[in-house]
């Protein structure tokens, strides 16, 4: 993935602060019900919990007359805080709680039942409530704490055990697709996985990339679209599922990194329509998938090479300044968030490229604008577009813990370091939440979440910082500290001492949907040589180990590790490093 040139600027845009989380994995947890009934009323309160978090199933019995509306209250006993709701709209004042039905579930016959669900920590004891209200009225009853496991989990789970219908029967979107869902385990990336000693890892959600047109219906004997909705179906099994795929073809595709360019040429727009997108979309508008939730990620790094590199930088490219000039990125954009973005169970991510690509203020503000004119190109609206995503198929660090942007040494700060180079964020999560703000105040949906793709920034292994650099000035303090040991941050291709990132997992921090593995791990980004093909793919000589450079990277190495194959096949050398290198690390 490509960056332009940094450029120094000098005005400093709010940082925000991340909340370290990381799932994925099933956990063993320890379970125990309470139950309560009056003759109005029966609940059933369902806990699974680890060591400082739980999930709770609750299941409402009407035992009076027929209800149109719900309620439901309790108090805690200890100090559990509700981290996150499902099928009802689950709030808390100190330690009064309530969850109230949507316009979907209010309505209860006489004997009939209503189930919700939540997530939730706490410290010290987690004693389920004593009592219930049903639309004021005590539903009175008893409850029973739980005992943490033996051995607790590595991650809690960031799923329900069990929870109701994937999307409402109205067919309204969720706020966020991945929370309270699980994700989908491509089978055929999970086999190579698994056969490459990545056992324990072969389980995790990747994204299927759908990056030409043959890969709709599979290539060389491959799973397809079809193939890969029919198998999240099965592997659903009743419960909330999130499928990510990549769209991927534009014409002129990736006019800034060679080694992702794609079959269609650069006027070649009506083929990207008829050829492409028609027919994803009437395969996800098939109503045998309505239950899943569709996350499509929306063409990486075209909107953000339209804003950096056509035009006027020294990493500009006359493929770049074409795709600029005949509009074909956003009409193709435009043109994808219109045609998915009418399937009712279908979520759109727009990329927005990474910090050391659009952090500084000349590119920022011009990035937002660029996708709001492509969210509102070729019948588009903003409505369309569920959110963003930062990082995709790159290495930027999720945070960087040993500095912030706003830290100074001896009178210098750290955004006049080689490293950040004036730059306004020093990760991709302060980076993503001022972005969204950003976005917002643009014309953006209030509601608008933002993805970063954290399958290949972990930077873990034995040469991890764990601490600041020395003081002796501001450039040993920044290297002597960060997590991200690139030797540039505009280096992108099969990056050594790379490993992977937190697993995938919802809700991570504010205004944050998921971290996500968009580039499933193992995949190669280029290769180091040129490789003759039919799929449109050049050689990229940031893919090669022996050059020196260009204006996007400073004129630095690449860093790039040797014997690479064509973007999108596998690399056994990287993928082993990759899990090595594992943080949080594999256990």
């Amino acid at each position: 993935m490509a960056v332009p040139t940094n450029r120094r600027r000098s005005a400093l845009l709010a940082a925000g602060a991340l909340i370290v989380a990381s799932g994925g994995a099933v956990a063993a947890v320890s379970s125990s019900t309470a139950s309560a009934a009056t003759a109005g009323c029966a609940v059933n309160y369902s806990v699974s919990q680890w060591d400082t978090g739980f999930t709770t199933q609750v299941t409402i019995t009407n035992t009076g007359p027929a209800l149109t509306t719900w309620t439901l209250g309790w108090s805690f006993s200890g100090n559990q805080k509700v981290t996150q709701g499902w099928n009802a709209t689950v709030s808390q004042t100190g330690a009064a709680v309530t969850a109230a039905s949507l316009s979907y579930n209010g309505a209860v016959a006489s004997g009939g039942t209503a189930t919700f669900g939540f997530n939730g920590s706490y410290s010290g004891t987690n004693t389920s409530p004593t009592s219930f209200t049903l639309n004021g009225v005590t539903c009175g009853g008893g409850g029973t704490g739980t005992t943490p496991p033996t051995t607790p989990p590595t991650t809690p789970p960031t799923t329900p055990p069990t929870t109701p219908p994937t999307n409402p029967p109205d067919g309204s979107r969720v706020d966020n697709p991945y929370a309270g869902a699980k994700g989908y385990v491509n089978p055929e990336w999970s086999a190579k996985a698994a056969a490459d000693g990545g056992q324990k890892i072969a389980n995790q959600s990747t994204a299927v990339w759908l990056d030409r047109i043959a890969a709709i219906d599979g290539v060389n004997g491959g799973m397809g679209l079809r193939d890969h909705l029919d198998e999240a179906v099965q592997q659903a099994g009743g419960q909330p599922l999130t499928i990510e795929l990549v769209i991927y073809d534009l014409p002129g595709r990736d006019c800034a990194a060679l080694a992702s360019n794609g079959e269609l040429g650069a006027t070649e727009i009506g083929r990207y329509e008829t050829e492409y997108i028609d027919p994803i979309a009437a395969i996800m508008s098939d109503p045998k998938y309505a239950s899943l939730r569709i996350v499509n990620i929306i063409e990486p790094d075209s909107l953000p090479n339209l804003t950096t590199n056509a035009g006027g930088t020294a990493g500009s490219t006359d493929a770049c300044a074409t795709m600029k000039a005949n509009g074909n990125y956003e009409k193709g954009v435009g043109y994808a968030l219109n045609k998915l973005g009418a399937i009712g169970n279908v979520y759109n991510y727009i990329d927005a490229a990474h910090h050391a690509w659009l952090g500084w203020d000349s590119n920022l503000a011009p990035a937002a604008q660029e996708f709001l004119k492509a969210a509102t190109t070729s019948g588009a609206t903003v409505n369309d577009v569920t959110g963003f995503i930062v990082n995709t198929a790159n290495y930027s660090a999720t945070t960087e813990p040993n500095f912030k942007v706003t830290d100074n040494v001896n009178g210098t700060t750290v955004r006049q370091s080689k490293w950040v180079d004036w730059n306004n964020y020093v990760d991709e999560t302060s980076y993503a939440q001022a972005l969204r703000t950003l976005l917002v105040q643009d014309g953006f949906n209030s509601n608008i979440g933002m993805l970063i793709d954290t399958s290949r920034n972990g930077w873990g292994g034995s040469a991890r910082p764990t601490a600041p650099g020395a003081t002796t000035s501001v450039d040993t303090y920044v290297d002597g500290g960060r997590i991200d040991r690139r030797i540039h941050a505009g280096n992108w291709c099969n990056q050594s001492g790379a490993g992977l990132g937190a697993r995938p997992t919802a809700s991570p921090a504010a205004g944050l949907d998921a971290y996500v593995w968009v580039k499933p791990p193992g995949e190669s980004d280029g290769s180091s040589t040129a490789i003759p093909n039919d799929q449109g793919k050049g050689f990229d000589r940031m893919c090669d180990p022996t050059y020196t450079g260009n204006g996007r990277n400073g004129n630095n190495l690449t860093g790039a590790l040797p014997n690479s194959p064509l973007a999108g096949d596998w690399f056994s050398a990287q993928f082993h490093q990759l899990v090595a290198n594992a943080y949080p690390p594999l256990s």
